[in-house]
């Protein structure tokens, strides 16, 4: 999956590979994409010969943690982590991206629109 993979009413918000001392050498790749009108979701594709795609809604995020090791800060990369209500993964990763503090903001705000639209409330992820 590349930013190619998107239809043409679809918007990427924000691409990144996850890193190696700064360097994308990986074949992890994190795409926010919005489709106006539709959907808004972090897809994240692993692997060059066999890959595993996932897609994750950003309605289902509750919470959102940055992690930054003292040679994440050097390279200016982090790890944030996820906190989600979703089937396929309660905690998703997205490992050594650039300006992570950045990414968070650009999800907060994607989160926040997308509950808004759905008119999904935070407390209903609680109610069982």
């Amino acid at each position: 999956m590349n930013r190619k993979s998107f239809s043409g009413n679809s918007r990427v918000v924000w691409f990144d590979r996850k890193r190696y001392f700064g360097m994308p050498l990986s074949f992890t790749r994190y795409i926010l994409v919005e489709k106006q009108g539709s959907y808004f979701k972090l897809f994240t594709s692993t692997g060059l010969l066999s890959t595993m795609d996932n897609e994750l809604d950003l309605f289902r995020i509750v919470d959102i943690t940055v992690h930054r090791s003292l040679f994440d800060k050097i390279f200016g990369v982090g790890t944030i982590e996820l906190y989600c209500q979703d089937a396929s993964s309660e905690t998703l990763f997205i490992e050594k991206v650039k300006n992570p503090y950045r990414v968070r903001e650009i999800l907060v705000e994607a989160v926040a629109s997308e509950r808004k639209k759905r008119g999904v409330l935070y407390s209903e992820f609680f109610n069982h």
